[in-house]
């Protein structure tokens, strides 16, 4: 830091120097006439100069009055009797001896100064804006360099990850105990890939195990290597790893690995990517040339583990791979405890009931969640963050933000209050295990003119044939409400449509759950992004085939309408008298729901 506030300092002298050495020359020039000798003659003979000085080329004097706003002219020297011309007008002169070294020293170091201090203000500041760099930088690595004082992370930070966790505490003895491991000959793998769908708190784990190592951290991304200059990305491999090395026992953490690892030769060009394949390259020798006993443990995230070199993940480099998923149910509710600690909470709020709704969010989506919650509280101007105060921060995150001041066409507002409580009767006749949060009818985010909140008592990752159809019906019931009241349908079904015509697609093409299709799994599964799944039709069948998966899916989709329809048909009244209430209340919380569901006619 010290270095930094001299190298300042120089800038400063420097622009001083600038400042002087401009006021002198162009002080001067903005006063001083230059004329041509005949004219200066003419002003001698006219009694206008009161003193001249004469050096070998020129003659410099001052005027009696200044002429056109100059006090002082310049003017080239003559080989005359100056000095017997002089005397004749009784003008002051003397002789000026030049000193061509000091003139020549500043005309050769003058630009230069200009060009140095161009550099460090201008171009060296436009470098730093677009990553480029300063040129004394070329080959420097930008990890940072992160203590367990700087992290302030450890495992206790970090929950719903259990087994990630105590895989990386291995790492964590090692660190501190490392002949613990060598008594038996064994030595700890030298790379750790965490492998996660985004927001699932990789960087952060990676933290914690530098906290509870107390070892020094480094962190960098793997973008941070790859620059437009070719070889300073294999550069800074390498001096990442002597600074490791020279503080050993370290960690060296890169994240985003997929920007630098991407598996080579794939791409249009041949040779296009020469710069990132070097570092790659670099990074492999790299990884080869340490001994994991001196101390350094590679740690690196990814959440595109499928697009990586197979160098990489070959046992010797990246030996093992850390899954960081999303949390379960059980997860959800241990990081909720951990960020709530940040925030009041009300008393008697369970933070159970929050996990259940919040089935799918990473440990980044309920971190944004607690804060929401926190800021819904604070406008209302509550005491303490409540189960409500939750709930609308749910709404806010995944169906978007409330727009009360939307106006809506009465007759609209009643199709969607129909719409929804025809979701909302279905659902608990299907699900009557399972609690309706809320149901609403005032518009949020794009589209979205009303929303039905269920709250699953868990997670589920098997599903059946018959829990696939109550699904499909649930989202079927809005549909079937409207055709039932209206005898007319809507565009407010389509997302609806969707989703269900993707589960029956979903049955038949790769669950062989069709009886006229069998077992044949129509869908290729394609890998593609971690938390993602894509497929892409099976090339081996043809419009006969292609015309049973139609008929199947669309019985699927019948049959699911029928059953929903069926259900409304026996909660007719309930439906009218619901949906109507639901248009001046607007909202219904879970004790009105529960006050419906008593009322349900389930024969």
């Amino acid at each position: 830091m010290e270095k930094k506030h001299q190298l300042n300092f120089s800038y400063f002298i420097i622009a001083i120097w600038m400042v002087l050495l401009f006021q002198l020359y162009f002080g001067r020039a903005s006063q001083q006439a230059d004329i041509s000798y005949s004219q200066f003659e003419q002003y001698l003979e006219n009694e206008q100069i009161s003193r001249v000085a004469v050096d070998e080329r020129f003659i410099r004097g001052e005027f009696v009055n200044p002429v056109e706003g100059k006090t002082s002219f310049v003017t080239p020297r003559m080989e005359v009797d100056l000095a017997e011309k002089l005397a004749d007008y009784n003008v002051d002169y003397s002789g000026v001896v030049s000193n061509d070294f000091i003139s020549n020293l500043i005309s050769w170091f003058a630009p230069v100064l200009v060009f140095v201090f161009l550099w460090f203000f201008l171009f060296r500041n436009f470098a730093n804006k677009q990553g480029l760099g300063g040129m004394m930088n070329i080959g420097k690595t930008k990890a940072k360099v992160l203590v367990e004082k700087n992290t302030g992370v450890t495992f206790d930070d970090v929950a719903g990850v259990d087994e990630a966790k105590a895989e990386l505490k291995e790492v964590v003895q090692f660190l501190k105990e490392p002949e613990k491991f060598n008594r038996l000959g064994a030595h700890i793998p030298k790379g750790l890939l965490l492998v996660g769908p985004p927001g699932t708190g990789k960087t952060l784990i990676a933290r914690a195990v530098a906290g509870e190592a107390d070892v020094p951290f480094f962190s960098i991304s793997g973008s941070e290597f790859i620059e437009m200059f070719v070889g300073v990305g294999a550069a800074r491999v390498r001096d990442l790893f002597e600074q490791a090395k020279s503080h050993a026992p370290a960690i060296i953490f890169i994240d985003e690995l997929d920007a630098l690892g991407r598996a080579r030769g794939v791409g249009p060009i041949a040779g296009g990517h020469d710069e990132r394949e070097q570092t790659l390259n670099q990074l492999l020798s790299e990884m080869d040339g340490f001994n994991p006993a001196d101390g350094v443990i590679i740690l690196a995230a990814t959440n595109r583990p499928e697009i990586l070199d197979a160098a990489l993940l070959r046992a010797g480099r990246f030996d093992r791979q850390v899954l960081v998923d999303r949390p379960d149910k059980i997860g959800r509710e241990q990081i909720l405890k951990v960020h709530s600690k940040k925030i009041k909470l009300a008393t008697g709020i369970k933070l159970t009931d929050v996990a259940a709704l919040t089935t799918g969010f990473t440990g980044a989506d309920l971190a944004n969640l607690v804060n929401e919650a926190a800021i819904m509280a604070t406008r209302r101007q509550g005491d303490a963050v409540g189960m409500n105060d939750f709930v609308s921060a749910i709404e806010r995150i995944v169906a978007g933000l409330e727009k009360r001041n939307k106006l809506i066409d009465p007759e609209e507002k009643n199709i969607v209050a129909h719409h929804e409580m025809g979701h909302a009767l279905v659902a608990m006749t299907v699900h009557p295990e399972q609690v309706i949060q809320k149901v609403s009818v005032i518009p949020r985010g794009i589209g979205s003119l009303g929303y039905t909140i269920q709250r699953p008592l868990e997670d589920r990752y098997l599903l059946s044939k018959t829990e696939l159809g109550k699904r499909m019906a649930i989202l079927l019931a809005g549909r079937a409400a409207e055709t039932l009241i209206f005898n007319e349908i809507t565009t407010g079904a389509s997302d609806d449509l969707a989703k269900a015509s993707n589960i029956a697609k979903s049955m038949v093409m790769q669950y062989g759950m069709a009886d006229e299709i069998g077992l044949l799994s129509m869908d290729q599964q394609r890998h593609t992004f971690l938390d993602q799944q894509q497929y892409q039709p099976h090339e081996d069948y043809g419009p006969e085939m292609a015309g049973k998966v139609t008929a199947a899916m669309l019985a699927f989709l019948d049959k699911a309408f029928a059953e929903a329809t069926t259900i409304l048909e026996k909660n007719l009244s309930l439906l009218k008298s619901s949906a109507v209430q639901l248009v001046l209340d607007e909202t219904y919380d879970e004790n009105k729901m529960e006050e419906i569901k008593n009322k349900l006619s389930t024969t």
